[in-house]
Formats: structure tokens, C-alpha cells, sequence
């Protein structure tokens, strides 16, 4: 009496994680492509792309099965939202620092002046927009309706890990990519899912990405194989690909793996393990 059920929920499952995987696939591809044609920019083709592809395939399902609530996405407004995406930014923020500032401090990296944008603030202020865009959107997709949904079925363990490789090998298409840095992508797949599991939400794992991604550049280096000169400096290294990251930047480096393995600790120390909808 208890197979029919049980076989009705899986293929429900999988109707509506396949549902959400192929909407993101399709339209990831769509707009990827339509905004490099438009704009010519690859780092906007590949931020925005994101974005458009991931709020599609959330709207799509949530609408379908969770009738539209925010809520479904782990968006909805808490009165801990605002601390935990502030949390993340600081926290993000402070990694991607330390990860920079200990080599410029000892003398193993150090600025050289490059060719600037006509308005610098003007294209810190876009470039914040962008990557803020970016972190919501590779959050929707990878940490959205169906990683949640996974996450309620199946476990936490069966489905961060599997979300976390997809998540690093899905920057094996990006300019200069290494093993390391592909590994350590992983590795922030694994502590963004973390962040998810241990609030209920996506405001932590969304400050987290956004407070790295935004320094890297910021400081004139490279973010995940992409260079963005915005401030008239570039971050170069006096040292070998495994400390500085090589081409690909800080996040195929040694000092990202040991940082990230801290951020781990900070998330468990400075949240409280809740249900969903608390």
C-alpha cells in the first residue's frame, strides 16, 4: 500500500527538478548569447546572462507548484534577512581581503598602473551592480527551487555535494580555468549550500558571494578567469600559480582553499540552525 506513494513522489520529484533544470539550461544558453551579441561584453553575458536564466526557472516552478511565493526561494523577508546578508557581505568581504592583502603586505604581490575607465566611479558603481546581480543570480540557480527541493526530499549530504560539483564545473568554460580553481569553485559550492542549510534562506550565501566578488576585482585582480580594470591598478604576483592563482586569479590559489575551509567555521559560529519559514 506504501510503494505506489512513494514511487508517485519521486517521479514528482524529478518532474519538477527536471523541470527547473531544463528552463535554466535553455534560457542560460538564450540569454548568454543574446546579451553577448547585444552588449559584447563577455562579463555581462555571463552576470546577466545568469540572472535572467536563474529568476526564470525559479518564476516558472514556483508559480507551477509553490504559487508564487518568494518564500519557496528562501527570498522571503525575515526579520534576520538584513543580519545574515550583511553577515555574508562582511564575511566575503574580509576573505577575499585577507586573501589579497597577506601576499601585497610580504612583498608577493604588488599594483601596477594600467590604462583606467573614462569614469572610474561610474564603472565601480556598474561593476557593483553587475556583480550583485551575478551573486543573486548563480544563487537562484544552483541554491533555488530545486537544490531546496532536494534538500527537503532527499538530505542535505545527497544534494549540496552533488549542487557543489555541478557548481564548479560550471566554470570550466571560463578564460584561464585550472584544477585548482575548479576545486576550489567546489569548495564554495559546498560552503554556499552550507550558508542555505544553516539559515533556511539565500540572504547568507548571497552576501557571501557577493561581499568576494566585488573586492577581487576592486583590487585589480582577475575573478574567476575574468579581468575587469576599473580603477586604474592591476594586482600583479611574484610568486608561483599556486599561491597567486595564476591567470585565473585568487580562487585558483592555495590561500583561497585555507580561506575558505575558515569561512566554514565563521558561518557555524555566527548562525543558529533554522527551520524553513522561522
Amino acid at each position: 500500500m506504501t510503494e505506489e506513494p512513494k514511487k508517485h513522489d519521486f517521479l514528482g520529484l524529478i518532474l519538477r527538478v527536471g523541470l527547473f533544470v531544463l528552463i535554466g539550461w535553455l534560457s542560460l544558453h538564450f540569454f548568454g548569447w543574446a546579451l553577448s551579441v547585444v552588449t559584447g561584453s563577455k562579463v555581462i553575458a555571463a552576470t546577466m546572462g545568469t540572472f535572467a536564466a536563474a529568476a526564470l526557472a525559479n518564476a516558472i516552478t514556483v508559480r507551477i507548484y509553490e504559487r508564487g511565493q518568494l518564500s519557496a526561494l528562501g527570498l522571503g523577508g525575515t526579520k534576520t534577512s538584513s543580519r545574515e546578508f550583511l553577515l555574508g557581505l562582511a564575511s566575503g568581504a574580509g576573505a577575499a581581503c585577507a586573501v589579497l592583502l597577506l601576499p601585497i603586505l610580504t612583498g608577493a604581490a604588488y599594483f601596477v598602473e594600467v590604462p583606467a575607465a573614462a569614469h572610474i566611479w561610474a564603472s565601480v558603481a556598474f561593476l557593483l551592480f553587475v556583480l550583485l546581480f551575478a551573486a543573486f543570480g548563480e544563487e537562484m540557480l544552483f541554491h533555488g527551487y530545486a537544490f531546496q527541493l532536494l534538500i527537503r526530499r532527499v538530505g542535505a549530504f545527497a544534494t549540496i555535494l552533488p549542487a557543489a560539483v555541478i557548481f564548479g564545473l560550471a566554470h570550466m568554460g571560463n578564460e584561464n580555468s585550472s584544477w585548482l580553481g575548479i576545486g576550489n569553485t567546489m569548495l564554495f559550492g559546498v560552503l554556499f549550500g552550507y550558508a542555505y542549510l544553516r539559515t533556511s534562506s539565500l540572504w547568507l550565501p548571497i552576501g557571501l558571494h557577493f561581499g568576494w566578488n566585488v573586492v577581487l576585482p576592486l583590487f585589480g585582480a582577475n575573478l574567476s578567469g575574468f579581468t575587469m580594470d576599473v580603477t586604474g591598478y592591476e594586482l600583479r604576483w611574484k610568486t608561483t600559480d599556486l599561491v597567486s592563482g595564476g591567470a585565473y586569479g585568487p580562487e585558483g590559489s592555495l590561500l583561497t582553499t585555507a580561506i575558505v575551509v575558515a569561512l566554514f567555521f565563521v558561518v557555524h559560529r555566527f548562525t543558529v540552525d533554522r527551520e524553513p519559514g522561522e
